[in-house]
């Protein structure tokens, strides 16, 4: 009789120095089911599905296919398995093509040795239709944005026709729209009888589309349940360990004095021949937190490029009335803070341990050098103090390398630096992107804390939740222009999509 799971993980240990990331940990998953795993920054949850696609080697327990114990020393022995991965931190040759990425490791080739590319494009093509996953195939990765990024690892892995599929965070930087689309496109894997684990910190994502949940805390598992026996705030307990406050609480803003000051703002687009960004003009005060909503490549991640001096730009930027249009960038530093959006590329330096990535831009501080030389115990101290505050996890404390470290913690490591730096201005793309429900709770009230001490907060997110509950004023971009401007409390959140997707706009008529 075969096994009613398909792929069974039993007494999975995984140790890296100073932390045990899965503790004895079983996880059973069921012909056709979508099975989420849930749990903190940290918990363990990427370590072990690395471990099932073959990028780890356990410790201890075994791995189990139809109830046959298999090895999995690599991806390669994952993927004749039948079991594919979409990471969370994109696995993509930055200066190859869309294409070329997608089919690399899987090429098809002729008698004479020369790869099918028509058939592998015609077979491309057809699953970016059928699913909604429409990308630009002869474009270059290092030129598309993170959403887009985030397709091509899912085109990936559909090229591959895997029947076990790993989602790690897969909607952490698409739409309302696109998550709707992924979730339908799981729910129809699942019918064609694929196995789907899910990794989400999404309590209502899990709530929508999985079977059952495990959760994960601290490296132990903690219990399964069925999903429709549970809810998001008996999930969030369970993961945290305390009771989660899932609503941001803030009293009205009260603005002050300008402090950003955009006005007819272009930004070239890397890769077609239009403005990314098209005459731009906006103002951030003193003591309130203004969102730049939209769906993902309509021109935000070139406007905070043009904004903090990574991409060139015209018009004019006045910031606490200097004119920092054509500043560098770390003269413009002196004024903001910035979280990026792409913490492995603007964020962190990788290989650098915690310490040096939480001194990046404030070495040369009389605090940290004296003479040229930098003071160690000085940067071990100010460290330590925020990786406590900010319950940053690693598992030698601040001489971890970065590169080791969860998704989620990174996060918080930069968030940390960030806004401890003191800066008028703090620009955040997608803060909160990766973290868990305990985490997006604190980050969401050092934001507001920062504005009630009036700070000037310029947000973009991705999250209509987050965009409706944490912003004061909202503008929405649409194809590089600003086509709605919004007090919080003005628009609904339907209305808001409707702006997003340029059927809507303010003072003209939609195109």
């Amino acid at each position: 009789m075969p096994s009613e799971y398909i792929i069974e993980m039993l007494h999975i240990t995984k140790v890296f120095p100073g932390i045990i990331a899965n503790d004895d940990i079983t996880l059973q998953l069921r012909r056709g089911e979508i099975h989420a795993l849930l749990g903190e920054n940290g918990a363990g949850k990427s370590t072990l599905m690395s471990v099932l696609f073959g990028l780890y080697q356990p410790e201890g327990g075994e791995i189990r296919k139809n109830g046959e114990k298999v090895r999995i020393d690599d991806p390669n022995d994952a993927t004749a398995l039948g079991i594919g991965m979409v990471h969370q931190h994109f696995k993509l040759v930055d200066v190859f093509t869309v294409f070329d990425n997608i089919i690399l490791g899987a090429e098809t080739v002729g008698k004479m040795g020369f790869i099918k590319k028509k058939e592998a494009r015609k077979k491309i093509e057809e699953l970016s239709e059928r699913y909604g996953l429409r990308v630009d195939l002869d474009a270059k990765v290092e030129d598309i944005t993170v959403g887009m990024q985030q397709r091509v690892e899912i085109l990936k892995m559909l090229y591959r026709d895997n029947e076990i599929l790993i989602f790690d965070e897969p909607t952490a930087v698409l739409t309302p729209q696109e998550i709707d689309e992924l979730m339908a496109m799981m729910k129809e894997f699942a019918a064609e009888g694929k196995s789907i684990l899910f990794i989400s910190h999404k309590l209502n994502e899990i709530m929508a589309v999985s079977d059952r949940v495990s959760v994960l805390r601290k490296g132990k598992y903690i219990g399964t349940v069925n999903t429709k026996d549970t809810n998001p705030q008996e999930l969030s307990n369970m993961m945290v360990g305390r009771p989660v406050q899932l609503q941001v609480s803030k009293t009205p803003a009260k603005p002050g004095d300008v402090v950003l000051k955009v006005e007819d703002m272009s930004v070239a687009s890397h890769i077609h021949k239009r403005n990314a960004v098209d005459h731009v003009s906006f103002e951030v005060r003193q003591g309130e937190i203004v969102c730049i909503a939209g769906i993902d490549g309509n021109g935000q991640t070139e406007l905070i490029y043009g904004l903090s001096g990574l991409d060139k730009c015209t018009g004019k930027i006045t910031l606490l009335g200097h004119d920092i249009t054509k500043a560098s960038i770390k003269a413009r530093g002196e004024y903001m803070s910035h979280i990026p959006e792409d913490r492995h590329k603007h964020g962190l330096v990788l290989d650098f341990t915690l310490e040096q990535n939480m001194v990046l831009q404030s070495f040369q501080d009389p605090r940290f050098q004296q003479g040229g030389f930098i003071k160690p115990e000085a940067v071990r101290s100010y460290s330590e103090g925020l990786i406590e505050k900010f319950d940053v996890r690693s598992g030698q404390g601040p001489i971890t390398r970065a590169r080791s470290m969860s998704g989620g913690n990174q996060q918080k490591a930069i968030i940390a630096r960030e806004l401890d730096r003191d800066k008028p201005l703090i620009v955040a793309v997608q803060p909160t992107r990766g973290l868990d429900v305990g985490a997006i709770e604190f980050i969401h009230s050092q934001l507001v804390k920062e504005r009630d001490e009036g700070k000037a907060i310029l947000l973009v997110s991705l999250e209509l939740e987050e965009v409706m509950s944490l912003s004061d004023r909202i503008l929405v971009m649409y194809e590089g222009e600003i086509v709605g401007e919004f007090l919080q409390g003005q628009v609904t959140a339907e209305e808001l999509g409707l702006y997003m997707a340029g059927a809507k706009r303010q003072g003209k008529e939609a195109k």
